[in-house]
């Protein structure tokens, strides 16, 4: 046998233990990288797939806030909070599909990057209303509360990042909370942002922003 041979013989224990060693680096680092109560991306992972998304034009940002959940926790228990907490992941995640990403950012905040293959964005939206809308499995029918979704396009404005279209995302879902007013529609850009959309001090956006009912 020749001395090349002995070597590389030598060195395949090493070289497999090195790639069972790396596999399970990958899997831990996808578990740290995942919300052990829903599943869904954190926000470390979300923030990785979303600027990977950000780079096409049918790219659509939405925040999502489950609204008086410290009062679902403090009336039913966590345990109703928690399922609703899943129920909503669950829904965002499914909605956002494969070629989109859904993240909980902490607490009762989620985010998504949708792809909007088609130009209507207010029709996903819609249908994210229908699916978060629907009750919870086995919940007690007496817990209800809503969720606001505030979004935004990343082609309209291209010169933001991931931070800047989340808070612009913030913001709208901050009028939309603020405006409780079911499917709400304020699609005056900038001049409307202006005047409703505001949060911690900067101008949002509240392009097509819904308040999304959730029977949990």
């Amino acid at each position: 046998m020749s001395t090349l041979a002995t070597i590389l013989l030598s060195a395949l224990p090493l070289a497999a233990g090195w790639a069972v060693h790396v596999r399970l680096l990958g899997r831990s680092l996808d578990t740290a990288r995942r919300d052990p109560l829903t599943g869904l991306c954190t926000r470390d992972g979300f923030t990785r797939r979303a600027t990977v998304l950000l780079k096409d034009p049918r790219a659509v940002v939405v925040l999502a806030d489950v609204d008086k959940f410290k009062h679902i926790n403090d009336t039913y228990g966590h345990a109703a909070g928690d399922l609703l907490l899943k129920a909503t992941a669950y829904r965002l995640a499914h909605h956002a599909g494969r070629t989109g990403v859904a993240g909980r950012l902490g607490g009762d905040e989620f985010a998504a990057v949708l792809i909007d293959d088609h130009g209507t964005a207010a029709d996903l939206l819609a249908v994210l209303h229908r699916v978060l809308a629907r009750p919870v499995d086995r919940q007690d029918p007496a817990v209800h509360t809503t969720v606001s979704l505030g979004w935004v396009r990343a082609a309209d404005f291209p010169g933001d990042d991931l931070s800047g279209l989340l808070r612009r995302a913030d913001e709208a879902m901050y009028a939309a909370k603020q405006g409780r007013a079911g499917m709400r529609r304020a699609g005056l850009g900038w001049l409307f942002a202006t005047l409703a959309g505001r949060r911690a001090g900067r101008p949002g956006t509240t392009l097509d922003v819904p308040v999304v009912g959730v029977a949990a």
